[in-house]
């Protein structure tokens, strides 16, 4: 989609990490724990009004993330979710947990506690997501990690 704009709030929040063919894959600036956005290039902001084609597409992005985060990151399990009631832009959260992470059991949407990234860890993250999803994932010009 020509017209794709980044919601300024996950462009504040986020690191850019690659591009996915018809998504963009973030990574929250929350050390804390590994949380993935998986963000399709669409105009609609709900699941289910997206074509069958493009829920396909969104659905084997998001599983392979998954499978990314839980086989690269020391994780017990996964939260995925598609919330955006701050953020109406669809996206797809995919959050490692680990049951001594920061708000175990509870929730992280809203959980206080934050820890930036190292401009060395992003970049390093970046890599072994390059290396386990293919895609476009160097650093855009001028980025800081």
């Amino acid at each position: 989609m020509t017209d794709f704009h980044l919601d300024p709030q996950l462009a504040r929040d986020c690191f850019v990490l690659g591009d996915l063919g018809s998504s963009l894959l973030l990574l929250l600036n929350n050390a804390l724990v590994p949380w993935f956005i998986v963000v399709p290039r669409v105009a609609v902001s709900e699941l289910y009004e997206l074509e069958a084609a493009q829920r396909q597409a969104l659905l084997a992005q998001v599983d392979a993330v998954s499978r990314f985060v839980k086989g690269a990151f020391p994780v017990d399990k996964l939260n995925v979710a598609a919330i955006g009631n701050v953020v109406s832009q669809l996206h797809v959260h995919v959050v490692g947990r680990r049951r001594d992470d920061f708000c175990w059991p509870g929730v992280v949407w809203g959980a206080p506690g934050r820890e930036a990234y190292a401009a060395e860890d992003v970049a390093r993250i970046r890599g072994m997501a390059a290396a386990a999803l293919g895609g476009d994932f160097r650093a855009a010009p001028g980025e800081s990690p």
